[in-house]
């Protein structure tokens, strides 16, 4: 009996971290939606600029950073964030220069919205063409 439990334990706990595992390499798809003071706006598109140019350049886990304003509302942007996986993204917010935009600009957020997204199709690789 003492062995079916210990086998019943083994299994439970390769299952449990297995599904962990899974759960961490998949991607990690979400929108950021700021609302920045207008009277800090060009400031914080330096700062943004700077921070989607290096993550894009140093961390190959970083594979879409994609940020647009509205145009009725210049200081309402929205930011795509793809990112190869949960370490990934860890990674990330941990990097000098992110923390350099987060530090920088904290200040001039006015509101932050973190939406988690399923991508209807994560097969879809986004290109840019000339």
């Amino acid at each position: 009996m003492k062995s079916i439990r210990f086998i019943l334990v083994v299994l439970l706990t390769q299952f449990v971290f297995h599904k962990t595992t899974a759960q961490d390499t998949e991607q990690l798809v979400r929108m950021a939606k700021l609302v920045i003071d207008s009277t800090h706006l060009e400031a914080y598109k330096a700062f943004l600029k700077e921070e989607i140019e290096t993550s894009l350049r140093v961390e190959p886990g970083v594979l879409t950073l994609y940020a647009v304003s509205e145009k009725e509302n210049p200081n309402h942007i929205t930011i795509l964030e793809i990112y190869k996986d949960m370490n990934a993204y860890r990674s990330h917010i941990q990097t000098p220069h992110f923390l350099k935009y987060k530090d920088g600009t904290l200040h001039m957020v006015k509101s932050l919205e973190l939406i988690e997204t399923d991508p209807l199709m994560p097969k879809v690789k986004l290109i840019q063409r000339d």
